[in-house]
């Protein structure tokens, strides 16, 4: 049965109109309830995700899924009243004594489509910013975690109406019907192949979108970085979720004349972080499973050295061809490229040369260099000495790039993001406006310096 997404889509304009501007009180309540669903049911959450991904980390979904919702709910709720109050900006002085405001207004109904690799917290997270500004939500959950997704309807269902919060449930054909909705902002995340297409719908809307998509995000090992430490962090981020991560280190540049010390810490850090499956997460798929080992495969057969400690750990490819799968196409799984460069301008031309990913990671305390890579480089986020830990910091705008992505969301980011900042201007009872009133004097013209 073809469900109808016209009908929902209608039940939460219809209930946009009806509270076009909902109070304080009322937005921190749809946060309170969405906190409470996530705390009180973490425990079918963790469930639901080991059984899309056939095994997943407990301590993992615990920190990126559920402790990462309670945290933004946490921040977004202590903080929103100081957000929602209009804020006055400066008057010219030829139009004094009027005044102006910018007044955060909702925009309506927001479309959220979200990816199977954090099935939890990238379908919640932009729904705890549309709620913060003042919409409701229609949330299509990817198909490729239907335990995840059908737990998500079904809470949903019992926290909150279907004016607030819909979910839908749905194949490929689904999420496409879904976004040519005519929303008031359409948020994606996942692979730029697909939202271009999702972009593509909702252009005959006229939809704003945010489309969050990945890329292939760089770690820049410089000559004065601390080998150990750097290593630990590369392989923390590229371990985490079993590389599934949008946000994930995909390869690593460093000088020749480390490669070798650089490698030895990173298989340090492999059997450290991964000596057994304790921490082990599957691939989502057998596709996606057989497509990771069909790198690795190529890679091997082209003369590359792999250092392989596991199917459940990150595997080192030694300087591969540029022409490998692995150099061409994101890799959003175990495997880690090693690559060596002359020297640290190498590195950057060699980032420069590439569509701008969504992170650049860079190891070094040198602070002309840092001064370089900020001014010379362009990312979604510039990381200096640690991997994944900036999607913490909801202060920051978390958001692509090019071809990594349009827009950010995230904290007040968030709230602007789905907000429409409306311009009010207040005229005052002694205007003095009436002299720009034609018939134009020559007077006037002179003082307005236009003479």
């Amino acid at each position: 049965m073809t469900r109808d997404l016209t009908g929902d889509f209608k039940t939460q304009r219809q209930a946009a109109e009806q509270m076009p501007y909902p109070t304080l009180k009322v937005r921190r309540d749809r946060l309170a309830r969405l906190a409470r669903m996530t705390q009180r049911h973490r425990i079918e959450i963790i469930a639901a995700i080991q059984t899309d991904f056939g095994r997943r980390s407990d301590v993992e979904i615990r920190i990126a899924e559920i402790s990462a919702v309670l945290h933004a709910i946490r921040h977004t709720r202590l903080r929103l009243w100081h957000w929602m109050r209009p804020r006055a900006v400066g008057m010219p002085w030829r139009l004094m004594p009027a005044r102006a405001r910018i007044a955060p207004q909702p925009l309506g109904v927001v479309g959220v489509m979200s990816p199977w690799n954090y099935p939890w917290s990238l379908a919640l997270m932009p729904v705890i910013d549309a709620f913060a500004a003042g919409n409701v939500v229609m949330l299509k959950p990817s198909e490729h975690t239907p335990a995840t997704s059908e737990l998500l309807h079904r809470l949903v269902g019992q926290y909150f109406t279907p004016e607030e919060l819909c979910v839908v449930e749905g194949d490929a054909e689904v999420a496409r019907r879904f976004s040519e909705l005519p929303f008031d902002h359409l948020l994606f995340t996942g692979s730029a192949a697909v939202g271009r297409q999702v972009a593509q719908a909702a252009a005959a809307n006229l939809t704003p979108t945010t489309l969050e998509l990945g890329g292939k995000s760089p770690a820049i090992v410089a000559g004065d970085a601390d080998l150990d430490k750097a290593a630990a962090a590369i392989i923390f981020g590229k371990g985490m979720n079993g590389g599934q991560t949008c946000i994930a280190p995909d390869y690593v540049l460093v000088e020749s004349r480390h490669i070798s010390a650089l490698t030895q810490a990173l298989s340090q850090a492999i059997q450290q972080q991964r000596p057994d499956d304790q921490a082990a997460t599957d691939a989502i798929n057998t596709a996606h499973q057989q497509r990771i080992e069909a790198m690795l495969e190529e890679a091997g057969n082209h003369g590359c050295r792999i250092i392989d400690h596991g199917d459940h750990a990150p595997a080192l490819i030694i300087d591969p061809h540029q022409g490998l799968q692995i150099m061409r196409e994101e890799i959003f799984g175990r495997c880690l490229p090693v690559i060596g460069v002359s020297d640290m301008q190498a590195a950057i031309s060699y980032v420069n040369a590439r569509p701008h990913p969504l992170a650049l990671y860079a190891f070094t305390r040198d602070n002309a260099l840092q001064h370089q890579l900020l001014h010379t480089t362009r990312s979604g986020a510039l990381v200096f000495n640690a991997t994944l830990l900036h999607h913490a910091v909801h202060s920051l705008p978390f958001g692509g790039v090019g071809e990594s992505g349009m827009g950010a969301y995230h904290g007040r980011h968030g709230f602007t993001r789905f907000s429409h900042l409306r311009g009010v201007f207040y005229q005052s009872k002694q205007a003095t406006s009436h002299i720009l009133y034609p018939p134009y004097r020559r007077w006037l013209i002179k003082l307005l310096g236009l003479g």
